[in-house]
Formats: C-alpha cells, sequence, structure tokens
C-alpha cells in the first residue's frame, strides 16, 4: 500500500511540474507573484534574472522525469524528490519574499515540498 501512495505521489509531482513548465508557463494564474501574467515575469517579480527560469525549469523538467523513471528504477526517487524538494523550499522562500501578496500563493509549492517530504522519506 505503501509503494501504491509513493508512486501516486511521484507522478502528481511530475505532473504538476510537466504541465506548469511545458503547458502552462505563459498562462497567468492565481498563484503567480504580483503582477506577473507569465514564469518569466513571475521570476522578475523575485528579483532573479531571465537565465534563472531556463536553469530552474530545466532542472525542474529532468527531476520530474527522474521521478517517473523512478517507478521502474527505484535507485532514482530518492534523488529526484530530495533535489524537487529543495526548489520547492527555494519557491516557497520566493514567495514569501514579496510580502504584498496573500500567503496563499505560497500553497502550490508548500503541497509539492510537503510531498516530496513524503516519496523521499518512504520511497
Amino acid at each position: 500500500m505503501i509503494d501504491l501512495i509513493v508512486t501516486a505521489l511521484q507522478l502528481a509531482i511530475a505532473v504538476v511540474i510537466l504541465a506548469v513548465w511545458i503547458v502552462r508557463p505563459n498562462l497567468e494564474t492565481n498563484y503567480r507573484a504580483g503582477n506577473a501574467k507569465n514564469i518569466f515575469e513571475e521570476f522578475e517579480v523575485y528579483g532573479l534574472p531571465n537565465w534563472s527560469v531556463y536553469l530552474v525549469g530545466g532542472t525542474k523538467l529532468t527531476l520530474a522525469i527522474l521521478l517517473i523513471a523512478g517507478i521502474w528504477y527505484s535507485s532514482l526517487v530518492q534523488y529526484a524528490a530530495v533535489g524537487m524538494g529543495i526548489l520547492m523550499a527555494g519557491a516557497i522562500v520566493c514567495h514569501l519574499r514579496i510580502r504584498e501578496d496573500p500567503l496563499n500563493r505560497a500553497t502550490p509549492a508548500s503541497l509539492m515540498l510537503l510531498m516530496c517530504i513524503v516519496v523521499s522519506y518512504l520511497g
């Protein structure tokens, strides 16, 4: 049963990351920082350079693929979940630094971090 939960969480994390970075990077959402309308503007609100969008995005996509591959190669799961957790913790910090934004904008990253912790602990 635990293995099924871990696998479901791995897939959930991976699908969300793939959706955010491949399908929805240019879409407005209620969770973007400030008045950002896309992912580039959001990173700008955080005070991060444009190249960091590519670095963070590429890293998240790679880790998402590793989480999927971890279904068959379990040795990948721990590294991918910890790496993704670190990036989610960074996202939470970025959201919290934007003081005029409501706290709920950090909710998706917080839930992803929680899922990463569960996967890395149980996986």
